[in-house]
């Protein structure tokens, strides 16, 4: 089992920044791919980014590209979410995934990643 912790989230004004974080409590974090997930009320968990195991290779959703930067640090066994030019619908609560599959193609599907943090909450003031 692996539990993944997110921290960093907060209040923060249209145009903002904010750095997410996510500790992963295992040695072998190298051996997950990792995603991050948001979901607001109401709606299903919305796709964010994915990096893959290296973090060679990395994955966005549209309405974040150019803005969000997905990273990851396998000796200290965290990934992160770093935020720019935030804006009011990025408000949600943010989750931190992972999986040991090989996500190929479907890196920005939920049933993909076995384990999943209690999720942040970003919310961002217009």
């Amino acid at each position: 089992q692996v539990q993944l912790v997110e921290s960093g989230g907060g209040l923060v004004q249209a145009g903002g920044s904010l750095r997410l974080s996510c500790a992963a409590s295992t040695r072998t974090f190298s051996i997950y791919q990792m995603a991050w997930f948001r979901q607001t009320p109401g709606k299903e968990r919305e796709f964010v980014a994915a990096i893959s195991r290296t973090g060679s290779s990395t994955y966005y959703a549209d309405s974040v590209k150019g803005r969000f930067t997905i990273s990851r640090d396998n000796a200290a066994n965290t990934g992160a979410l770093q935020m720019s030019s935030l804006k009011p619908e990025d408000t949600a609560v943010y989750y931190c995934a992972a999986t040991a599959s090989y996500f190929g193609s479907m890196y920005s599907t939920t049933t993909i990643y076995n384990y999943w943090g209690q999720g942040t909450q970003v919310t961002v003031s217009s």
